[in-house]
């Protein structure tokens, strides 16, 4: 989501494509809900895919919540000239308030395995866990989960703030690169204070809350499975490891609190 020059500043991000962070300005929606732009080529495997995300309460309800809303237009776009996926071309109205929003994904989204930084949960689910009998399935319906994650954070975030935000990481970007990496340029600094944040501080804490919502799907969906344990022990390691600043997101959860898996 966030314009973020990643391959400068040494990420490896999961959502690969550049997005469209331009601020679109509509007309609230009077005939909204989830509009599924999938090709037939790829119709069963987005069907499977949504059947695993709607097995738990919270796929159903956060499903449910878009699919009812006649003032909201979520697209979901299946493409197969994507890695990943990615959720962008945001929509507000001229209240400032959030009512259309984007998620494609790959339709290799079952495939690949995105880092442990940034992506703890999405992590767990690797090549590693899929041996331990993680279905594709569960897999690709956990991105979902985190791409839902993405839509329900910018709902509740300031509109002027995000525009702020997507703006001025292009000139911090710009900046950081000429004057050879150095984060203390006072330029720099004067950008990140009216961002809340450098470029690379906002786009994690955007992939860390996601991670949350995919953790809390995970744990609904696989909390009877017998290699729940080792997805979720995997999960608190990478935190513990890459994102010890940022656990205070998912223990506030009990879904990760009261896991058995620490006792």
């Amino acid at each position: 989501m966030a314009a973020v020059n990643v391959s400068a500043l040494n990420i490896t991000p999961f959502e690969s494509d550049a997005p469209d962070l331009t601020i679109h300005i509509v007309k609230t929606p009077t005939d909204g809900g989830i509009k599924e732009d999938v090709s037939p080529k790829y119709r069963e495997r987005f069907e499977k895919w949504k059947s695993e995300l709607l097995a738990t309460e919270l796929g159903r309800d956060q499903w449910n919540k878009y699919a009812n809303n006649k003032s909201f237009v979520l697209t979901i776009v299946v493409s197969g000239d994507r890695k990943g996926a990615g959720t962008d071309k945001y929509q507000w109205n001229d209240e400032g308030k959030l009512v259309g929003a984007t998620i494609t994904l790959s339709a290799a989204l079952e495939d690949g395995s995105p880092p442990p930084i940034y992506y703890p949960v999405l992590n767990s689910l690797s090549t590693d866990a899929i041996t331990h009998s993680v279905s594709r399935t569960i897999v690709a319906a956990t991105r979902l989960s985190h791409e839902l994650g993405h839509v329900n954070q910018t709902a509740e975030a300031n509109m002027n703030l995000i525009q702020t935000q997507n703006k001025l990481m292009l000139q911090y970007n710009s900046i950081f690169v000429e004057n050879g990496l150095n984060s203390k340029d006072a330029r720099l600094l004067d950008l990140a204070g009216q961002m809340n944040g450098t470029p690379v501080q906002i786009w994690e804490s955007r992939e860390y809350w996601s991670e949350v919502n995919a953790m809390r799907y995970l744990s609904q969906r696989i909390n009877k499975e017998n290699f729940y344990c080792f997805v979720f022990k995997k999960i608190r390691r990478n935190i513990e490891t890459y994102a010890k600043a940022y656990e205070d997101r998912f223990s506030q959860y009990p879904e990760f609190t009261n896991s058995p898996c620490w006792d």
